[in-house]
């Protein structure tokens, strides 16, 4: 399958289940992955930003990857989370990596020391060139505090055949068009923002790396896929009537609205590690009046 048919669609950034002293639930995580895959989800994302990754031990990462490629046995693509902004102990980490049963992996622009657009292009570089699978730039400056342009972006697609995509999550329409724009062929533009995934479909990217469709993996794919084969109308109804659900999500960040919309539907707990902290009251209520209604 190619990187145009593999990553495009709906992939799922998958968030971790946790009981009630904290330890992972991989019960509800099982019933999580089968939620999703019975509901034309088309891959997942491993130790994401939602799955809460920088407040898992080495350790727990292995137990979850290794759990979560047994259940998934290959039904869809798995795509793992790898960023650093240590781009030398990234490289040692890719190089011990075992990626048997990992299609890509997932990696962040180097945070909280700004480096500039020539430290961010050497930066994935030397990723690339460690890696043996495919991988997906992720650019999310309102996390990052650095911004990955469009011309080192298409630099890097330009330069390095395994670089195949970009999450583009800096909600800059202008610069996902230019990247769109002068791209190689085989090189696709992801949705990293929920809300904004059915205009940007309209200019060419090619699906999402969805947060809501961990909560709504039915109603997200069938609007992404609608909306792939350029039928608007129906994308447009189902994108209208989850909008403020989706604003609604983040309102007290990530996962924790998430959480608590998979704990309303009894997926599971609305358990997370500090400094993270669950939804208001407020919040909680509001979540559970916009499920009802879609």
């Amino acid at each position: 399958m190619s990187n145009q048919h593999k990553f495009s669609g709906t992939g799922v950034a998958i968030i971790t289940p946790f009981n009630s002293d904290l330890s992972i639930d991989f019960n509800s995580l099982e019933k999580q992955i089968e939620h999703l895959i019975s509901n034309n989800i088309n891959y997942l994302v491993v130790l994401g930003t939602t799955g809460e990754s920088v407040t898992q031990s080495e350790t727990e990462k292995d137990e979850l990857v290794n759990f979560i490629k047994e259940k998934v046995n290959k039904r869809v693509p798995i795509v793992l989370g790898m960023g650093s902004n240590n781009t030398q102990a990234l490289v040692e980490k890719i190089k011990k990596t075992d990626f048997t049963g990992i299609d890509a992996i997932l990696s962040v622009a180097p945070y909280y020391n700004k480096p500039t657009q020539e430290g961010i292009y050497q930066h994935f570089k030397a990723i690339s060139e460690a890696s043996p699978v495919s991988i997906i730039l992720y650019n999310v400056p309102g996390r990052t505090s650095s911004n990955i342009s469009a011309e080192t972006t298409l630099r890097l697609a330009h330069d390095f055949k395994n670089i195949v995509a970009v999450k583009e999550a800096s909600g800059d329409f202008s610069q996902v068009m230019y990247i769109i724009k002068d791209k190689p062929d085989d090189f696709i533009v992801l949705s990293g923002e929920d809300a904004l995934t059915l205009p940007l479909i309209s200019a060419g990217v090619s699906g999402v790396i969805s947060v809501v469709a961990n909560a709504l993996p039915k109603e997200f794919s069938d609007m992404v896929q609608f909306a792939l084969n350029n039928n608007y109308t129906e994308a447009k109804k189902i994108h209208y009537s989850l909008l403020e659900f989706i604003d609604t999500l983040f309102v007290e960040g990530n996962p924790a609205g998430v959480k608590e919309a998979l704990s309303i539907k009894g997926i599971t707990e609305n358990n997370l590690r500090l400094p993270l902290v669950p939804v208001s009251k407020e919040t909680h209520q509001k979540l559970k009046n916009l499920l009802e209604k879609i």
